[in-house]
């Protein structure tokens, strides 16, 4: 998902002044009036203050549990020094939200991406401790020098992951300042979904480096709940839309049916990214019904997939009907 917010050009003046500088530590930046804004540059009282000690001192007091942030730090001694973060928490506006993530490849692609290491999303302060940094670095240890063959492939690669044109995707326009970008494919096998094409499941996932939405490649043909449930991943979130034919009161119906799975199991990936999902699930079933003209009958949110059941599903698509006695009035006295 991308917006169409700029950097400002004081927000580039600094950035520029902490290129320039090795006496600045890092820049915190926010959106305000449709552009990204500088809140000003972190200095440290002395050039001595290890990456950790000016987390604790500079850093930390910038943090708010309700305030999306953009932080940019110098983490590394060689070139590329630094490192962007997207602070959104939980608990900041939903509008703020769409916002700072939407546009957290917009800041690194402005400023040049050429400068960052590596890009964070983080949605607790937690995250932004030496603590949280050590256990990001846990995570996702980084790899091994390059050559300069893989290194020039690399940024021909994140170059087209970028801009969003690589091949097979497209650019889905939700609104005047926000896009989403699909694959080819996915957007293809979404429309298989109407009704006599044959297609009965389409599992996407977001690519959490490039922001594309992707199609989950499998050859699956559940004829059940049940047997859905086996092809959704347990540690991974997924947009699931499954055309599920089943017979009830002697009749047969295929209701379109659309879940969202975000497992909450410590140390995946859906812990790191699960303010993502939930921002891309409404774009996500627009490009459903807007792109491939699909019309979802019910839709089912849970975090783990144990959650979906026949029994669930079934009370959802037919309801019992409660049945009302008819009144009747009480017989006179003495008849």
């Amino acid at each position: 998902m991308q917006s169409g917010i700029s950097a400002s050009q004081e927000l580039v003046s600094q950035f520029n002044t902490l290129l320039g500088s090795r006496d600045h530590f890092g820049l915190v930046a926010t959106i305000a009036n449709e552009q990204l804004h500088p809140l000003g540059l972190l200095t440290p009282s002395s050039s001595g203050n290890s990456f950790s000690a000016n987390v604790t001192a500079l850093l930390t007091p910038k943090i708010k549990p309700n305030e999306a942030l953009y932080v940019i730090l110098r983490r590394y001694d060689s070139a590329p020094a630094l490192v962007a973060v997207t602070y959104v928490p939980d608990t900041a506006p939903v509008r703020q939200k769409m916002l700072f993530a939407a546009t957290r490849l917009t800041l690194v692609r402005e400023l040049g991406s050429e400068h960052f290491r590596e890009t964070i999303f983080a949605t607790t302060a937690a995250e932004l401790t030496p603590a949280g940094f050590e256990k990001h670095d846990a995570h996702s240890k980084l790899d091994a020098p390059l050559t300069e063959e893989e290194r020039t492939l690399g940024e021909v690669k994140r170059a087209e992951q970028e801009a969003g044109t690589g091949t097979g995707t497209r650019e889905i326009h939700l609104s005047k300042s926000l896009s989403m970008p699909i694959s080819e494919e996915a957007l293809s096998s979404l429309k298989e979904l109407a009704p006599g094409n044959g297609r009965e499941l389409v599992m996407l996932k977001i690519n959490p480096t490039s922001e594309v939405i992707e199609l989950v490649p499998s050859s699956a043909t559940p004829s059940s709940i049940s047997e859905l449930v086996q092809t959704i991943s347990s540690s991974e979130p997924r947009f699931t839309f499954y055309r599920y034919t089943h017979q009830h009161a002697g009749s047969e119906s295929s209701p379109l049916l659309f879940f969202y799975t975000c497992p909450t199991i410590a140390g995946t990936k859906s812990i790191k990214y699960r303010m993502m999902y939930p921002l891309m699930k409404r774009a996500v079933l627009e490009i459903a019904g807007r792109e491939a003209g699909l019309t979802v009958d019910k839709k089912f949110e849970v975090e783990d997939t144990d959650e979906i059941t026949e029994d669930v599903v079934h009370a959802d698509l037919h309801p019992q009907v409660e049945q009302k006695k008819a009144f009747s009035r009480p017989k006179r006295p003495g008849r």
